[in-house]
């Protein structure tokens, strides 16, 4: 179900089942000696159809130099884990036969946007018409996490605590350094490109419950302005089809014990929010943070990362490190990591920083993406990284 059906979709999240677990990672598609991007989707993907479980979970997400894998729904975060990580082995084989590479940072250091093929389906030639430069200017990789919540007035007051927490796993996340072999000067370069640009993206306004949030939507669907739930491309949102509660801010990881560390944090932020909600109420807490607040801590996020500082609206306005907000929301989501069983060990150092350690080092931007997608290459799928 993509279409704006919104009966169908409340009457999915009143049946959803809690805490069930999808995790969607997307890579870009290399050539292995060059590094440079391969408009090889069409090619990957019909690959990917002589494989019993490639053939449901690759995906395609509107650039040709991409490709996504989806683990499927889970009942636990480590079955999502053990799923994803089949899935990962069968994908990064297929592509060595084929003599591709993969890469997973939030973007690619050096590639235009100008040479950017979008993928031929009616569904993407579409977007490429209404959106253009900004369809064709999205040259990003990310990391998805779904969970299940049922009920529909509580998905949306889940997605409405879970905005001010967007800035931290954002900055947890951040792996973008480098675009246009340059160093931005930011941490996620990423964030600027994909939620700054495209429509109906980025930090959503909080919207109390469903019948404000379907009011809004049905607007959107009686002016053509947006034909299908997928078009509403939030940081966070609640996913028509599947009952689940979508977090879409972070950067692609390019070790995959981090991508599964981030996700676990992921979904303990949004079971945490789901038990607070039953326990105290939507305001219970007191209101979500507004957008001001929210965009300045995102801001320090794509600026600063992981080494930054956010400002602590609840305390005063102070300023607190990232990594100590990051301590607070571990010992937040203790009893949800708990009742869920889900371990989270976050790096010393995240992506973008490992990537500017080198370049302090010596090294030039085209190493450090080299670097990068070794580690990929060793973390991701055991087997592959052992014929390193």
């Amino acid at each position: 179900m993509s279409a704006l059906d919104l009966d169908r979709a409340r009457e999915t999240f009143e049946s959803s089942t809690d805490f069930t677990i999808g995790l969607e990672e997307e890579f870009a598609i290399l050539n292995p000696q060059t590094l440079e991007l391969e408009h090889r989707f069409e090619d990957v993907y019909a690959a990917c159809q002589g494989d019993e479980v490639l053939a449901e979970a690759a995906a395609g997400e509107l650039i040709a130099s991409e490709i996504e894998i989806r683990s499927g729904r889970s009942e636990t975060f480590a079955d999502a884990v053990v799923a994803q990580q089949d899935r990962r082995n069968r994908l990064f084989g297929l592509v060595e036969t084929m003599g591709l590479g993969l890469g997973a940072t939030g973007t690619h250091p050096w590639a235009s946007y100008l040479d950017q093929r979008i993928i031929d389906t009616p569904h993407y030639n579409r977007l490429k018409a209404e959106l253009g430069w900004v369809a064709q200017r999205n040259n990003t990789w990310s990391l998805h996490v779904h969970m299940g919540i049922r009920g529909a007035d509580r998905a949306i007051a889940v997605c409405d605590w879970l905005r001010e927490l967007l800035p931290t796993l954002l900055a947890a996340s951040a792996n973008s350094p480098f675009l246009d072999r340059r160093d931005t000067g930011l941490h996620t370069v990423r964030t600027e490109i994909f939620t700054r640009t495209f429509p109906r993206c980025g930090v959503p306004g909080a919207f109390l419950d469903w019948d404000a949030y379907e009011d809004f939507v049905r607007i959107l669907e009686r002016t053509g302005t947006a034909v299908e739930s997928t078009q509403l491309w939030w940081s966070v949102r609640p996913h028509h089809s599947f009952g689940t509660v979508e977090v879409r801010i972070c950067d692609a990881q390019s070790r995959g014990d981090e991508g599964f560390a981030l996700a676990g944090l992921i979904a303990a932020c949004i079971a945490q929010s789901a038990l607070d909600y039953d326990e105290h109420g939507y305001d219970g807490a007191g209101v979500p943070l507004g957008d001001r607040e929210i965009e300045e801590n995102l801001w320090r996020a794509i600026r600063y990362g992981m080494g930054g500082e956010m400002i602590d609206f609840r305390a005063g306005a102070e300023l607190v490190e990232v990594r100590g907000v990051l301590e607070r929301l571990l010992a937040w989501t203790e009893p949800a990591r708990a009742q869920l069983g889900i371990r989270v060990e976050l790096p010393t150092r995240n992506g973008a920083e490992r990537a500017r350690d080198l370049l302090a080092s010596g090294a030039s931007i085209e190493d450090a993406y080299r670097e990068s997608v070794g580690e990929t290459r060793r973390t991701y799928a055991a087997d592959v990284g052992a014929r390193s």
